[in-house]
């Protein structure tokens, strides 16, 4: 692998101006070409990224492909994205944390347009939107029956991929532990209001992403049509049971 794809790894806290939290349970399929996309995104930043992988559970070749790329790697054994994800981040050095899950994709100029948005002083962080791998009305309509009624809940937020300075992160205590599903939206919609009481905006990237279907590939495409109970769970945010189907015992998380 060319140097150009390594990330910065076991470097003073001063060299580091990206941390990247990836939540990783068996995800050989995706991580490299994660990977991949966030070393184009990083070409601005030459030895200025690190990518923590934090490996959950894993016993495939995560940890390998990690690796191979200079990631910093963490174990992990907790079934809760909210303790993984802050496990990564109270890990990094970096002045601004990205998060983004395995099986996504960033673009190529996403970093960069991250740090603009930082540096105008107008925003507090945010989230990014994108593509998914594939459409089909099915897709349409199970995306809709979930997001209309997060939107009751939560207001106009995106989520996706989270960047936000680390000290911002830690002024509102990361991700909500005590939340198994939907923590993603409570996190924008904290981040949102934190940035209200700074006077800052709640921002949204536009096209920052593609990520797969591997959910709708492995339940169908009219899955959440099928399933209303499983929308009730997004939205209560603690059932153990459809948490573990919807992302920690099943591989089509």
């Amino acid at each position: 692998m060319s140097e150009s794809k390594r990330f910065i790894k076991d470097v003073p806290v001063r060299d580091v101006k990206f941390s990247v939290i990836i939540p990783a349970h068996n995800e050989e399929k995706y991580l490299g070409e994660c990977l991949e996309s966030i070393a184009k995104a990083a070409q601005p930043y030459k030895n200025q990224v690190e990518v923590i992988v934090v490996l959950n559970r894993c016993t495939d070749k995560t940890e390998e492909i990690a690796k191979s790329y200079n990631c910093v790697t963490l174990e992990n054994y907790d079934k809760n994205l909210s303790k993984i994800r802050n496990a990564g981040a109270a890990l990094g050095k970096g002045e601004i944390l990205i998060t983004i899950d395995a099986d996504t994709r960033m673009t190529e100029h996403l970093l960069s347009v991250v740090e603009k948005h930082l540096a105008s002083n107008q925003y507090i962080g945010g989230g990014v939107n994108g593509n998914l791998e594939r459409i089909s009305i099915g897709i349409v309509v199970s995306t809709m029956l979930l997001i209309v009624p997060l939107l009751f809940k939560y207001g106009f937020i995106s989520v996706g991929i989270f960047w936000c300075y680390k000290k911002d992160f830690q002024a509102i205590k990361g991700f909500n532990e005590n939340m198994l599903m939907a923590e993603d939206a409570d996190f924008a919609k904290r981040l949102k209001q934190w940035g209200k009481k700074n006077g800052k905006k709640y921002g949204t990237i536009k096209n920052g992403m593609i990520t797969s279907c591997r959910r709708f590939d492995h339940y169908g495409d009219w899955v959440l049509l099928k399933r209303p109970d499983m929308i009730l769970a997004y939205l209560k945010g603690n059932n153990h049971k459809a948490a573990n189907e919807a992302y920690y015992e099943d591989q089509a998380r």
